[in-house]
């Protein structure tokens, strides 16, 4: 039979929520347990400027981390990840200029993180230039 610690077991139940307050809009996302997910939120809060690169908004971070477990060469719609070439937060709401078909595909390799919570279309009105903070939700 195994057993757990409680708290132990609670943490894994939890949800850790973030939020991405832009100029003109705030989201919400649910991070994963990654250790990249984690380094995230030992860093929060962070700011940065949007960059636009097709359907991916992306910001470089003061967060240095290598492609891990979570390492996926394409995600899902809606997902948040990491960079690791660029330090950068990525969020995915629709093709990248690499996407072939119907697949999202970063630059390169990205850490999954989690999951953008909320209208993805709403995140088409940000622009590059934007100012953004990370909060804990």
């Amino acid at each position: 039979m195994l057993h757990l610690q409680p708290v132990a077991f609670l943490l894994t139940l939890l949800i850790i929520r973030i939020i991405f307050e832009f100029e003109k809009l705030s989201i919400e996302g649910e991070l994963n347990d990654s250790p990249t997910s984690k380094a995230l939120i030992n860093s929060l809060p962070i700011e940065g400027i949007s960059q636009i690169w097709g359907d991916e908004i992306y910001f470089s971070t003061s967060i240095s981390k290598e492609n891990d477990e979570w390492a996926k060469e394409t995600v899902d719609l809606g997902d948040i990840a990491f960079w690791p070439p660029g330090n950068a937060i990525c969020l995915f709401f629709g093709p990248t200029p690499m996407s072939k078909g119907d697949e999202i595909r970063p630059a390169s390799a990205t850490n999954v993180m989690g999951k953008i919570i909320g209208d993805l279309e709403e995140l088409k009105t940000i622009n590059s230039g934007d100012y953004l903070k990370v909060v804990l939700g």
